[in-house]
């Protein structure tokens, strides 16, 4: 069961009340959603998207109908369009959970866990343009280790593009164990003295590379002013250093310029008890923001 990440935290700092419009961008499996409901209606408006059809659909599942609660499957850099073709208008709180859930990586059959042999996916909606196995495949080894180096922060990606290319020649890489045993080839038994499973970063990689995540994740903070209300509250829970740092910058440029202030002058964390209780929390930063 998918359990959300500091959602006692995202609830104290958005403080969603009742008759407001909240947006959760990344809706999962509804866990925050069903918090900020609660708290919102009836007379409140929400919308919920999820790129992953699958996940909206257990977010549905959990939510009863209401003409005031919109439910989309769409990415959310695509927010902006979506607000103007419902005539939503702006919100008086956002939400951005930028992790994948639970029940990605154990049913979705797409690969997102190099703990179970699944075709080698990493896509999030099922009309993707790209998937990993085409990456791992057809590109170049130079563009694979750049994507390795550059979205996984690996600094074997040269030998697992190389090891990659070496595996590819002989078998297509067509499933997870596929990819994990040519990366384990490639890296010392020892990789980062056993803290962290050696295809972890490669396959972080992959995924970002192919949900293009980071240039969704840019595209979306820079429309925020144009989406939120004076007054409005704006919160993105990013899981590792490439997310943060460009919401961290993002959010810097907002007070710069006047534009709203950062509720969180340093990122919030997991309590301990959430990590022992949930221990895919351990790595999340939340920042918050208040529109002015």
């Amino acid at each position: 069961m998918h359990i959300p990440v500091l959602l006692k935290e995202v609830l104290e700092t958005l403080n969603p009340k009742p008759g407001e419009f909240f947006i959760d961008g990344t809706i999962d499996g509804g866990g925050h959603a069903i918090a900020v409901l609660e708290r919102i209606m009836p007379g409140g408006k929400f919308l919920g998207l999820d790129w992953d059809e699958a996940m909206l659909k257990i977010a549905k599942s959990k939510i009863t109908p209401n003409p005031k609660i919109f439910l989309i499957n769409a990415n959310y850099a695509n927010m902006h369009d979506i607000l103007e073709r419902n005539n939503l208008g702006k919100a008086d709180g956002l939400l951005l959970d930028l992790g994948f859930s639970t029940e990605q990586l154990e049913n979705s059959g797409r690969g997102f866990s190099y703990q179970k042999n699944e075709p080698l996916l990493l896509n999030y909606s099922a009309d993707a343009d790209i998937t990993a196995e085409k990456v791992i495949n057809s590109f170049s080894e130079k563009r694979v280790a750049d994507i390795i180096r550059q979205y996984g922060e690996e600094r074997f990606a040269g030998r697992i593009a190389r090891e990659i290319v070496r595996t590819r020649s002989r078998k297509p890489i067509k499933t997870t164990v596929d990819l994990v045993d040519a990366v384990k080839k490639s890296t010392h038994k020892n990789y980062e003295r056993g803290r962290l499973h050696p295809a972890a970063r490669t396959f972080q990689a992959l995924r970002i590379y192919v949900n293009r995540e980071l240039e969704n994740l840019e595209k979306v903070l820079g429309f925020l002013p144009s989406v939120m209300k004076k007054g409005g509250r704006a919160a993105v829970i990013a899981f590792h250093s490439l997310e943060d740092r460009i919401v961290k910058v993002h959010l810097k440029d907002l007070a710069q310029k006047k534009m709203a202030d950062v509720i969180t002058k340093k990122p919030i964390r997991p309590s301990l008890e959430e990590i022992i209780g949930n221990p895919r929390s351990r790595s999340a930063k939340l920042r918050v923001v208040r529109f002015v």
